[in-house]
C-alpha cells in the first residue's frame, strides 16, 4: 500500500485530500489546490478501508457511499461503483486544529458587528460556498458566547469543536444494511429542544431539517446559529425557502417567506479568495416582515 496518502493525512499544511477515479490525487494547502502524482489502482480503496475499520464502518456494494468522522475529527466522504461509475472517489476534509477568532475572517469593525449580534441574541445563518470556512467561523463565533449558557451542537458529521465550558454534541446516524434506522438532522433538532438548550448550533442545513431549525428559532431559542451552502446572502434565503417546502409542501410561498423572515435576523456570508483567504464578504440584516411586493426586506451592514 502506498504511504503517500497517510503522509498527507498527517501533514499539518494539508486542508483537504481528494482522490478522483481511483488514481488521481489532489491536495489543498493554504496555497490552493494542486495535483500530485497518480497512485496505483486499488491503493485508495485500501487506504479508505484502513481508515474506516476502527470506526466499524465500511464502503462496499451494499453501502457504496460513506460519510464518516475520523478519530482526529477530519471528515471522510467516499463513493465507489455503481454510484461512482469510474472508480472510487474520495474527499477528506482535515480537522482544523488551530484556533480562529472573528478577526481571522474580518477587520475589527466587522468583527465587532458580529460580536454585537451574538450578544443581542440574534438568530444568524453563516452562508458561503464549499470550503469557505463556514464551520470554522461558526466555531469562532461560539467562543464568544457566555459561559453561563448551554450550547447544543447538531451536525451530520461532527466537525465543530467549541471552546466553551458547557457544550453537548449530537450527530446524525445513517441507516444500516442490518435494518438500523437512520437518525436525521431533523430528528436531532427536535430531540435537542428537550435537552434544555440556551442556543442551538446547527451544522450545514441541506433539507427538511431547515423547517425544524427555523421553528426552534421562532419559538424562544433566540441566538441560535446555523450554516448554509449558498452563493450570496440573498441566495441563502431562497435556499432556505426551498428546504422548508420539502418539509411543508402545501405552504404558499408568502407563508414560507414570512416564516423565514421572522426566524432569521442576520446572514453572515463568507467567501474564499483565489489565494485561499477566507473572509466575511457581507453581513445582511433581515427584517421580520416582508415588503409590499412580498419579497424580503434586507440591508447590508457593511460599507461596499
Amino acid at each position: 500500500m502506498s504511504t503517500e496518502l497517510f503522509t498527507l493525512l498527517h501533514d499539518p499544511d494539508v486542508r483537504e485530500i481528494v482522490v478522483n477515479n481511483d488514481t488521481e490525487v489532489w491536495v489543498e494547502r493554504t496555497s490552493g489546490l494542486s495535483r500530485l502524482d497518480d497512485i496505483g489502482s486499488g491503493e485508495a480503496a485500501a487506504f479508505v478501508e484502513r481508515l474506516l475499520a476502527p470506526l466499524g464502518r465500511r464502503v462496499d456494494m451494499a453501502s457504496p457511499v460513506v460519510d464518516a468522522r475520523l478519530r482526529d475529527g477530519s471528515r471522510l466522504c467516499a463513493a465507489i461503483p455503481p454510484v461512482s461509475p469510474h472508480g472510487l472517489n474520495l474527499a477528506i476534509r482535515r480537522f482544523a486544529h488551530g484556533r480562529h477568532s472573528l478577526t481571522s475572517f474580518a477587520d475589527a469593525r466587522t468583527a465587532d458587528l458580529v460580536a454585537s449580534a451574538l450578544e443581542r441574541r440574534l438568530n444568524i445563518v453563516v452562508s458561503g460556498g464549499t470550503s469557505t470556512g463556514k464551520t470554522t467561523l461558526l466555531g469562532a463565533m461560539a467562543e464568544l458566547l457566555p459561559s453561563s449558557e448551554r450550547l447544543i451542537v447538531l451536525e451530520d458529521t461532527n466537525e465543530l469543536r467549541v471552546r466553551h465550558p458547557h457544550v453537548v454534541y449530537l450527530e446524525t446516524r445513517p441507516a444500516t444494511t442490518e435494518g438500523v434506522a437512520a437518525i436525521e438532522l431533523s430528528d436531532l433538532v427536535r430531540h435537542a429542544l428537550r435537552l434544555r438548550p440556551d442556543r442551538l448550533l446547527v451544522g450545514e442545513v441541506r433539507g427538511a431539517e431547515a423547517f425544524d431549525m427555523l421553528q426552534a428559532m421562532n419559538t424562544g431559542h433566540a441566538g441560535s446559529i446555523s450554516t448554509c451552502h449558498a452563493n450570496s446572502a440573498a441566495d441563502t434565503l431562497h435556499r432556505l425557502e426551498s428546504m422548508v417546502l420539502r418539509a411543508i409542501a402545501n405552504w404558499p410561498l408568502s407563508a414560507v417567506r414570512s416564516y423565514v423572515a421572522s426566524a432569521i435576523d442576520l446572514v453572515v456570508h463568507v467567501e474564499r479568495s483565489i489565494d485561499g483567504e477566507r473572509r466575511i464578504a457581507d453581513v445582511v440584516r433581515i427584517d421580520d416582515t416582508l415588503g409590499s411586493d412580498g419579497n424580503y426586506i434586507v440591508s447590508s451592514l457593511l460599507d461596499h
